[in-house]
C-alpha cells in the first residue's frame, strides 16, 4: 500500500491552488488525509472510481457530525434535521420534492429564468461605473435566489430577507448564517402559513397538500424544514456561474469558440462544472465499521469525504484532464460536480439551465467582456471554490 499523503487545509499553497495539491495527492494514493490544525483530520478519496463507490456505499453514513451543527435555541433544533437524515427517511422526503426538480421541469422554467437574467443584466448595466460591474453581486448571487423563490413559492414581499439569507450562504459567511437561523426558520413558517391561505402554482402548495391530505407522509416540522433547506441549498449556481465566467475569461480561445458556436453551451456548462466545481469536498460520511477504500484501511467512526476537485480531473476517466475543452463530449454521470448516489444534487438540472441561460445572455450582450483591472477576489476556503468579487468590463 502506498503511503497516504497529507494535505493541510490551512496551507496558503493549498488554498490558492487546490488543483495542484490534490493532483499530487491523487498521483501518490487513492486516499489522502486532510488535516486542519485544531480541528482534527479526515480521509479524502482522490480518485474517481473509489469516490463514486463511496457515495453509494451503505457502510458510510451521514451523521449530525457531518455538518457544522449550529448553536440555536432548543425550539429551533428540530428544524435542522433535514440536513442530517439518511437512508429510507431521506428517500421518503426526496421523493416528495423530486418531481419539481426534474430536467423537464427545469426546461419548462427556462423562459422565466431568461426574464430574470435580462432584468439583472439591465440593472447591472445601469449601476456600472465606467462600464465596470461586479458580476458576483449583480448576477451570480441574486439569480439563484430569484429562481428558487419562484419555484418554491416564497411570496414577493418576503424575498428581500431571503436574499440576505442567501447572500450569507453563497458568501460562506458562517457566523452570519448561524445567527440568522431562527429568523430563517421563522420565515419558512411564514411561507407555509401564507401559502395555506393563498395556494399557488409552486412546490410549497404541493407539499401543503401532501401534509394536509396525509400527515403520515410529511410532518409539519419536516414541511417547514424543507422550505428553508431547499431555498438556501438552491444557491449552488451562484458560485458555479461566477467560476464559469472567470474560467472563460482566463481561456480566451475557449471563450471565442463558445461565441462562434453558441450551441456548445450545454457541453460548455458540463465542462466548466468539471473544471471549476463550486464544491471541492463532499459532506463527510462516517465509516460504520472498519473498512478498506482502494486498499487503504479506514477505522470505524472515521470521517471520509470525496475530493471532487481531484476526482473530476482523474486521467483514468477524463483524457487530458487539466485541459479545458468546451467541446468535450460530456458524460453527465462522470464528473462529480453535483455529487453522486442518493444525495446527488436535487437541483442539478435547474443549476444547469440557470448557468446556460446566464452565460448565453451575458456573452450575447457583452461581446467585449473582459476582466476589470482590479481582478477577481477569491475566498480562502478549503471546502468551496468561490469568488467574493468578479469585476468585469461589460
Amino acid at each position: 500500500m502506498a503511503e497516504v499523503p497529507e494535505i493541510e487545509l490551512t496551507d496558503p499553497a493549498v488554498l490558492s491552488d487546490p488543483v495542484t495539491a490534490y493532483r499530487r495527492a491523487r498521483e501518490r494514493s487513492p486516499v489522502a488525509r486532510l488535516v486542519t490544525p485544531g480541528f482534527g483530520a479526515m480521509w479524502a478519496v482522490t480518485r474517481h472510481a473509489p469516490a463514486r463507490a463511496l457515495l453509494t456505499d451503505p457502510r458510510f453514513e451521514l451523521r449530525a457530525e457531518s455538518y457544522l451543527r449550529p448553536s440555536v435555541p432548543e425550539a429551533y433544533r428540530p428544524y435542522l434535521r433535514t440536513m442530517e437524515i439518511d437512508g429510507p427517511e431521506h428517500g421518503r422526503l426526496r421523493r416528495l420534492v423530486a418531481p419539481a426538480f426534474t430536467a423537464r421541469r427545469a426546461a419548462d422554467r427556462r423562459t422565466r429564468i431568461e426574464a430574470v437574467v435580462a432584468g439583472l443584466l439591465d440593472q447591472a448595466a445601469r449601476q456600472a461605473t465606467e462600464g465596470v460591474v461586479d458580476l458576483v453581486e449583480h448576477l451570480a448571487r441574486p439569480l439563484p435566489m430569484a429562481v428558487i423563490c419562484d419555484l418554491v413559492g416564497v411570496p414577493e414581499a418576503d424575498r428581500p430577507q431571503w436574499r440576505a439569507f442567501g447572500a450569507a450562504v453563497a458568501a460562506g459567511d458562517g457566523p452570519t448564517f448561524v445567527a440568522a437561523l431562527p429568523a430563517i426558520i421563522d420565515s419558512a413558517r411564514s411561507v407555509v402559513a401564507q401559502r395555506r391561505d393563498a395556494p399557488g402554482d409552486d412546490l410549497v402548495t404541493d407539499l401543503i397538500r401532501v401534509r394536509d391530505d396525509d400527515g403520515d407522509r410529511l410532518s409539519e416540522t419536516e414541511l417547514v424544514s424543507l422550505v428553508w433547506h431547499l431555498v438556501l441549498a438552491g444557491q449552488t449556481p451562484a458560485n458555479l456561474l461566477a467560476n464559469a465566467v472567470e474560467t472563460l475569461l482566463a481561456h480566451p480561445e475557449q471563450l471565442a469558440a463558445l461565441r462562434a458556436e453558441p450551441d456548445l453551451m450545454p457541453r460548455a456548462v458540463e465542462e466548466l462544472t468539471r473544471w471549476s466545481p463550486p464544491q471541492m469536498l463532499t459532506v463527510p460520511r462516517f465509516a460504520t465499521g472498519d473498512v478498506t477504500i482502494a486498499g487503504v484501511p479506514v477505522p470505524a467512526g472515521e470521517p471520509v469525504t470525496v475530493a471532487i476537485v481531484a476526482a473530476n480531473r482523474d486521467p483514468e476517466v477524463f483524457p487530458d484532464p487539466d485541459r479545458l475543452d468546451l467541446a468535450r463530449v460530456p458524460d453527465r454521470s462522470a464528473h462529480l460536480g453535483y455529487g453522486h448516489g442518493p444525495h446527488f444534487c436535487l437541483g442539478a438540472a435547474l443549476a444547469r439551465v440557470q448557468t446556460e441561460v446566464a452565460l448565453a445572455a451575458l456573452l450575447r450582450r457583452s461581446p467585449d467582456l473582459t476582466l476589470a483591472p482590479a481582478g477577481a477576489h477569491r475566498a480562502p476556503d478549503p471546502g468551496t471554490w468561490r469568488l467574493l468579487t468578479l469585476p468585469v468590463q461589460l
